[in-house]
Formats: structure tokens, sequence, C-alpha cells
């Protein structure tokens, strides 16, 4: 060999080797003092995931269904990594209820497509995100048209005014309050109805990312015969686990974990819907 010569591991293979190192070696994680919080009255380790009842493929399917999906690969990684069983609680019916069980300590996880909102990062820890999603709208076409009255559509969007519609509990529901300050904000028990309410031009534009508005779309082209999606390019929803907040070691982990198995890697909208769109055959 040279002399000087500077040899070093390639990135991938050092992300690889450590990843390698937290999942085959779990005994250096049970020398930890944090892993006894997760040990429950019956000797079992466990590690408790909170994830709603409903579907939000490609990140899980609805309770009853095979458990499946993006953040229940990772969920069951994490639970692997810590060499503790794992079970899924399905019983939250809004992402807000998900992180009041992990806020109570009913769930030491929440790993269910969590947006990062203040209101919650008050109640519990966070991770660092692993996806980044745009803010999208998806608005009735002739309603939109009404608004515009010949105005440039991001100056209307900008200063908009009219009625926009949120899922309720969700972390869109907490950004209309600083996006759209001066809209008429109405919540929605659920995505489906909002669209229904979109459809029926009972609303002006329906708030949420932008996955879920190109998700809708490639579920049901003929929406756009009746809407049109808006994607805010200067809005940005991050996804995190969510953690419990008497448990800062295990979001620290949270965060190793993410940096070794993914490096700086973090999901984007057309990878999601590509995953999507493959899984539907579409």
């Amino acid at each position: 060999m040279a002399a000087g010569t500077d040899i070093r591991p390639s990135r991938r293979a050092v992300i690889g080797g450590a990843a390698a190192l937290i999942v085959a070696r779990p005994a250096l994680a049970q020398q930890t003092g944090f892993l006894s919080d997760l040990s429950h009255p019956q000797g079992q380790r466990l590690l408790r995931v909170a994830v709603p009842r409903f579907a939000s493929p490609p990140f899980f399917e609805k309770a009853g269904d095979p458990d499946a999906g993006i953040d229940v690969d990772m969920a069951r990684a994490v639970a692997h990594a810590l060499d503790l069983d794992l079970a899924f609680d399905r019983s939250a019916t809004t992402f807000d209820e998900a992180v009041e069980q992990i806020a109570r300590g009913d769930a030491d996880l929440a790993v269910c497509k969590l947006s990062r909102t203040v209101r919650r990062g008050r109640l519990i820890l966070y991770s660092r995100p692993y996806a980044a999603l745009n803010h999208g709208l998806i608005t009735n076409r002739v309603r939109f048209a009404r608004l515009a009255a010949g105005h440039v559509a991001d100056d209307v969007v900008r200063d908009f005014r009219g009625d926009l519609g949120v899922i309720a509990h969700s972390s869109f529901a907490e950004f209309a309050t600083t996006s759209f300050p001066n809209a008429k904000v109405r919540e929605y028990a659920d995505w489906a109805a909002m669209v229904d309410a979109v459809r029926r031009e009972e609303i002006d534009m329906a708030y949420r990312d932008d996955f879920e508005i190109k998700k809708l779309m490639v579920d049901d082209p003929s929406l756009t015969v009746v809407a049109r999606s808006i994607t805010l390019t200067d809005r940005t929803d991050t996804l995190a686990i969510g953690v419990r907040p008497d448990m800062a070691h295990l979001a620290s982990f949270a965060d190793l974990f993410l940096d070794l198995t993914r490096g700086d890697e973090m999901m984007k909208t057309d990878t999601i819907i590509a995953r999507y769109r493959a899984a539907r055959g579409a």
C-alpha cells in the first residue's frame, strides 16, 4: 500500500455496520436503565405502540386488517432493536387521541404518520423527522373561480378568506390558524366527509398534506372534473415518532435508530406516492 494513502469506509458501509450492531446486539440495549420502564407487571418486556384504528396507507392499514405499512415496519424494527415484544394499540379514533395515549403513558410510542406540531410538542417528545411533505389544498373549481374573480391563484391562496375544511383533531386543524388566519375554518369528522363537502360546493377548499391529496387523485381520477389541487411549497409537514414525555432516553434511541438505519434520507411525497401506486396496482 502506498504511503500516505487514506483508506476510509464508505458512508453506506458505516451506516450499514452501525445499523447491524444496533439490531444484532440487543444485549447492549438491555444494559441501559430506561428499558426497565418498559417492563410491565406480568414481567413482560413490551413496547406499546399507538396507531389509530382507521387506515392511512401506505403507512398503516385499519384495525382488524393485517398490520402492514411503512410505520408498522418501522415500529417492528424499533422493537426488534430493543429486544422487546411489540403490541399495537389501535383504540385511538384520531391522531390527537394517539398523542394523548402516549402523553398519559398508556402507550410508549406513536408511529402513525404523526405530524409534529407546537401543541403536541408541549405534551410529548418527538424523534427527528423521517418524512417531509408539503401542505396542500383541494378546491372546488367553481367556488375557487368565484373567489378568484380574475385574480392570480397565488394571491387568492395567500390571503384566503373563504371556507376552509380541516379534519377535526388533526395537525392541519392546528396549522390552519397560522397558515390561513383569515379563513372560516370548518371541521369535519374525516377526510371522506371533507372531500364530499368540496364536491358539493359546501366549502371552498380542504386543507391537508400534499401526499393525501395526490393519493386521492390516484384513487378517484374523476375528481379532477370538479376539483383542483394546490401544493404550498413554503409549508412543510414533518412526520416523526411520538414518544412518552417521561422517556427522554427512548426518544434519543428513536433518533439514533433513524440515524443509523436511514442516514440523511427523508421520505418525500413522490417516493411515498410511488409506493402507494405500486401497492394498489395503479
